[in-house]
């Protein structure tokens, strides 16, 4: 009895170690195993943080470019081009020193407007057309997937913040009214309406009344800037590129700060 017994006690002790060790094997045994478990990762992962990240942008522009974003009729000379470079590359300035410095990827800038542009899109559809019936065209949010291609390339090319800041983000405030000309041309048609010679965007602004919109704010390029030979454009963009680069070096220092270990350790 105490002998069928102890056979019994080590044929369950045989089968617990063997039910160990095969809990204690892993699935993925192999190096390419492991690469495409860490590409399906990767596939997953940056498409939901872009939109995520894009999100906080479409926040981040509502807060500081506004109307002047919103509104065809707005989207003027002077302060369009010079107000909405230098906020929207806030956070692909944070970003970019936190995926250059730990994943070694140029794709920070590029990401983050893409899923800035698709967030703004749904938005845009959603809050203005459909809900306060404005036409897509008179709310249709400005494209900055090209001042984002050329920013990351920069930093793909140089491998250095400094040259980025310098070249890509003097690029990325200088070139936001020519990228944007395509799809803004079409609303600088002058009209004749009621004797007056307008835009086709001012005549839109006149038809879609707009509530608690001074008509004060609107009128904004009466300046001394027109004291340069009428060059209000190409000034606001030179300008705008200066801006931007103190502005982008800022945020990456930043980014450098919020992306060091320590601050995860306090958080958890």
């Amino acid at each position: 009895m105490g002998y069928n017994d102890s056979v019994k006690d080590s044929d369950n002790q045989s089968q617990d170690d063997a039910r160990s060790d095969m809990s204690q094997e892993s699935a993925i045994s192999t190096p390419e195993q492991q690469r495409r478990i860490f590409r399906a990762f990767d596939y997953m992962l940056v498409p939901v943080a872009s939109i995520l990240l894009g999100g906080i942008v479409v926040f981040l522009v509502a807060l500081t470019v506004g109307d002047w974003d919103y509104w065809q009729d707005w989207r003027d000379r002077r302060w369009w081009p010079l107000i909405t470079p230098v906020s929207v590359i806030v956070a692909p300035a944070v970003f970019t020193y936190f995926f250059w410095k730990y994943f070694r990827l140029p794709i920070a800038a590029t990401s983050i407007v893409l899923g800035y542009m698709i967030a703004a899109w749904v938005s845009r559809y959603a809050n203005f057309h459909l809900f306060a019936d404005f036409p897509m065209a008179f709310v249709s949010p400005s494209n900055f997937i090209g001042m984002a291609i050329i920013l990351d390339s920069v930093l793909l090319l140089t491998r250095s913040f400094y040259l980025q800041g310098f070249v890509g983000a003097f690029l990325w405030g200088l070139l936001i009214y020519p990228l944007n000309w395509p799809a803004a041309a079409a609303f600088h048609t002058p009209l004749v309406w009621d004797g007056y010679i307008v835009t086709a965007a001012d005549l839109m602004g006149f038809m879609y009344i707009r509530t608690a919109m001074p008509e004060y704010v609107r009128i904004i390029e009466e300046s001394t800037l027109r004291t340069f030979g009428e060059a209000v454009t190409p000034l606001t963009a030179f300008f705008a590129g200066f801006v931007t680069i103190l502005n982008f070096y800022l945020w990456v220092w930043v980014g450098s700060k919020l992306a060091v270990t320590r601050w995860a350790t306090k958080l958890i």
